[in-house]
């Protein structure tokens, strides 16, 4: 399975808003250029996001979008379902042979459980202990 850049996208949009949160509103183009993405393309990805509730907008001059839960109650796999579909990493028939079946549908259901049991907190706490602990080699 190949996560497009909709998928990466959405979850940096997410992360961001995590990290955020308690700040009040943080604008698409403040993400855009934190990230040195496009916003004109994170705007096509906020949308999907906020019709399945993970976002709510707000308006006004110092508008922006917050997350509609906590961190910790919104998993990778739902932000990734929401901006790329179901996740399966090949498309299989009943026709398939069932060792084969039965692999793929192992293959979907691990690929799903770390999805599923990864949330925006996890994630923006790794990055940002990641962060703190660069390494420099010699050689």
């Amino acid at each position: 399975m190949k996560i497009s850049t909709k998928g990466r996208y959405g979850l940096t949009i997410m992360m961001e808003l995590a990290k955020s949160t308690g700040e009040g509103p943080t604008s698409l183009k403040s993400i855009a250029e934190k990230n040195q993405l496009s916003e004109h393309y994170l705007e096509q990805l906020i949308a999907p996001l906020r019709n399945a509730g993970l976002v709510k907008s707000i308006r006004g001059a110092y508008g922006g979008y917050i997350l509609s839960r906590n961190a910790e109650q919104v998993t990778a796999g739902e932000v990734i379902r929401v901006l790329e579909g179901p996740i399966s990493p090949v498309d299989f028939t009943e026709e398939d042979d069932p060792a084969k079946r039965d692999l793929w549908l192992r293959i979907r259901d691990s690929i799903a459980q770390v999805l599923d049991s990864t949330t925006l907190a996890d994630l923006i706490t790794y990055k940002e202990e990641g962060s703190q602990d660069s390494y420099m080699f010699y050689i």
